[in-house]
């Protein structure tokens, strides 16, 4: 059964940001999207993973485009069956991007969880309760409402932002996992998850600020550890702050404290159509960048 970022609806779920389309024989999904200013098109990952079926067939899929668009750029799943070789094969560039913190389920839950965080674990679940929420989509507005609150602290914008619209699809996408953390009968904080295959991919977690002050992440975090443990083989946690995160920042330091290793995650891009890539860039006067595609530089902030 495909699940979670491959399952179609979740590439649906994106709509605002681009017109869905398929990769048919890697059964991989992204966004194609008009260029603005332009009348040529191009397309981007979904966010935050390109994931596929049989990434043997990517290149296949990606030699056969054509020149309808002008580029692709994604960030390759850190559990897809492919090795760094392969991508130089498929794309133009290929770039370590960042390091996700996964845990391997086999092992003893202590030798996965430091012994700080088993402590504020602990201490955490002496004030609230952790609930697996069976029907996700039951508890969209406590989840929008919690998610605003990270969109103000964060500063998100843009893709990252997810509006209701996306959420209400997201719930009800085949894998979801949902825990919320609760306190004295409110909701302070959830965690989404995407299970698939024999990984569990951390999806979003926010918290309300009397979760933060109930170190509700740590209850959420324990609580999902246990409840995979009999799922799947491998967590996947994503990735310190920031694109240029060494490993310091503070989130880089909490996932740490969950995982058993890490993977690293590719930033990958095409061009398809060099001469309207070309044309593009001279047109918007760009200078030289390793910002790929270079006419989008910074779109993202």
């Amino acid at each position: 059964m495909v699940t979670g970022y491959l399952h179609p609806g979740y590439a649906e779920s994106l709509r605002e940001f681009g017109t869905p389309r398929e990769l048919p024989r890697c059964g991989g999904w992204f966004l194609e999207r008009q260029i603005p200013g332009f009348l040529y098109r191009d397309a981007m990952g979904c966010y935050p993973l390109f994931a596929c079926q049989d990434w043997s067939k990517l290149a296949s899929d990606l030699d056969n485009i054509g020149d309808d668009l002008v580029s692709l750029a994604l960030v390759t799943d850190p559990f897809g069956e492919y090795k760094e070789a392969y991508l130089h094969r498929c794309f133009d560039v290929v770039i370590p991007f960042k390091e996700h913190f996964i845990a391997d389920l086999r092992l003893p839950m202590n030798d996965i969880v430091s012994r700080h965080h088993r402590y504020y674990a602990r201490k955490a679940l002496e004030n609230v309760s952790v609930e697996r929420c069976y029907d996700p989509t039951l508890f969209l507005d406590e989840w929008v409402d919690l998610y605003a609150a990270l969109i103000e602290r964060l500063n998100l914008k843009g893709i990252k932002a997810f509006s209701r619209i996306a959420f209400a699809k997201q719930l009800g996408i085949p894998g979801i996992v949902m825990f919320r953390v609760i306190s004295q009968g409110s909701t302070v904080g959830a965690h989404l998850w995407y299970a698939q295959g024999e990984v569990a991919y951390s999806h979003l977690a926010a918290f309300s600020p009397l979760g933060y002050d109930l170190m509700a992440s740590y209850a959420l975090y324990w609580s999902a550890i246990e409840y995979f443990a009999d799922e799947v083989r491998w967590l996947d946690l994503g990735a310190g702050a920031g694109v240029e995160s060494n490993g310091t920042d503070g989130l880089s330091q909490f996932k740490r404290g969950w995982s058993t290793g890490t993977r690293t995650v590719y930033f990958c891009g095409r061009i398809f159509d060099h001469q309207g890539y070309s044309k593009i860039v001279k047109a918007k006067g760009i200078a030289a960048t390793t910002y790929f595609p270079a006419y989008r530089k910074g779109e993202f902030g």
